[in-house]
């Protein structure tokens, strides 16, 4: 036998040793913690988090009958975050609301431009100085529901309020760098109107197929859904009514029990009429929220590892592959937790230019690649994600990603909650 063989079989025994399950959790569940963490795109995290989760008698154990999640946290390169998010399948009989409201202030947002490849990327710029940044205050205020109509299939209909401030770098250290942000408003890119920001009301319908055995960490079945979702121009009232569809597939498969699992998604978001504004593009919709920062391809949610929002298009289409591999169980504070390990492979483009007329016309190597066969390649990253989960709904992530590409950047490391799908 191989020592490969052997290393494999000693995790097997482990982990079939660790196989138990521990008594169902009753009533009222906390999990505070300090938001002490690190991104690579944000900096090092400084605050405080905690997830009420209530179970009741224990009956629906490992699911819960309501859950609170509280976040206050700093990020050392500039930016906040103030999250609060309810969710229940029991508060309304048969139909499950989710509510959450969010400020997401950001002094260095990341801004690399459109279109993923066209827009060229020059890692001088990306140490020491403000150019692929801007200055941006999200507030986000979200409401969902669901309901079934026939096995594993329920409809969905949402509504969402935006309030975006955009500025340039405010910070003094950079009040004299140009940024990137201002080359596209020069260039006419981005317009005057859209370069301050503004507010928009969304409206979501959706049909969801959902046979997951659990939801925090399912072992087995299919999670898809296919959302509507568009904004009439009733705020800024600049002709930036938009239409958009998002669809996703998500399979679990067990490969040993719920003990190693091999997971995968497909996603894609695309416009179907209207002029969307730039800042609104990067908004990965959803009608639950897995993080905090739902956005971008590259960063944590989508293609890890590489540049936060570094790919922002009309279109977009991506992919996640991952094994989880639960290696044992233990006890804690009276909680049933485990730990487990997940290498992953990532891959996503854009399949809808945005603009990419407008960037070509510019004439500027800072905004359109003189490479026009760069337009757009796929972007790729792999890496490995560790997890800590208490009670299987609570689940404490850190995961590193390295890009194939280095104009996708170096690396990216994430110490925060959840798995990503």
């Amino acid at each position: 036998m191989t020592k490969f063989k052997q290393l494999l079989l000693a995790f097997l025994i482990v982990t079939a040793a660790n196989a138990q399950e521990k008594e169902p959790k009753t009533g009222w569940n906390l999990g505070p913690l300090p938001a002490v963490g690190y991104n690579s795109d944000l900096g090092y995290q400084f605050g405080a988090l905690c997830s009420f989760f209530y179970y009741g008698d224990g009956s629906v154990f490992p699911e819960y009958l309501h859950k609170f999640h509280v976040e206050a946290s700093l990020y050392s390169k500039g930016s906040g975050m103030y999250h609060f998010f309810y969710d229940s399948k029991y508060l309304i009989r048969n139909s499950r609301l989710t509510f959450a409201a969010t400020y997401l202030p950001n002094k260095m947002m990341s801004f690399y431009g459109f279109n993923g490849y066209a827009s060229p990327y020059d890692d001088k710029h990306a140490e020491g100085s403000a150019f692929y940044s801007m200055d941006r205050k999200m507030l986000r205020i979200l409401a969902d529901y669901q309901k079934g109509f026939a096995t594993n299939l329920k409809w969905a209909a949402g509504l969402a309020f935006w309030n975006y401030k955009l500025d340039r770098v405010q910070l003094d250290t950079y009040k004299n760098d140009t940024t990137l942000f201002e080359i596209y408003q020069t260039a006419g890119i981005i317009s005057p109107k859209e370069a301050s920001g503004g507010s928009h009301a969304e409206i979501k319908i959706g049909l969801i197929y959902d046979s997951r055995d659990h939801e925090a960490a399912p072992a087995k079945g299919i999670w898809a859904e296919t959302i509507l979702y568009g904004s009439p121009d009733i705020f800024q009232k600049n002709n930036n009514s938009y239409l958009k569809l998002s669809a996703h597939f998500r399979h679990y498969v067990p490969l040993m029990s719920d003990k190693l699992v091999f997971a995968y998604h497909l996603a894609y978001q695309g416009t179907i009429a209207g002029n969307v504004p730039f800042y609104v593009q990067q908004n990965v919709t959803t009608l639950y929220l897995r993080q905090i920062n739902s956005e971008g391809l590259g960063g944590i949610n989508t293609i890890r590892g590489v540049l936060y929002n570094r790919i922002v298009g009309d279109g977009l289409c991506w992919s996640n592959f991952e094994i989880r591999w639960k290696l044992f169980n233990f006890r804690f504070l009276k909680q049933n937790w485990y730990f487990g390990v997940n290498p992953f492979f990532d891959a996503g483009k854009i399949v809808q230019s945005y603009k990419l007329e407008e960037m070509k016309a510019a004439n500027t190597k800072e905004i359109f690649s003189e490479k026009s066969e760069d337009f757009d390649k796929m972007h790729f990253s792999a890496g490995l994600g560790a997890k800590i989960v208490m009670n299987r709904n609570f689940v404490i992530s850190a995961e590193f990603g390295k890009p194939f590409d280095k104009r996708d950047g170096t690396s990216g490391l994430n110490i925060g909650l959840n798995y990503i799908f």
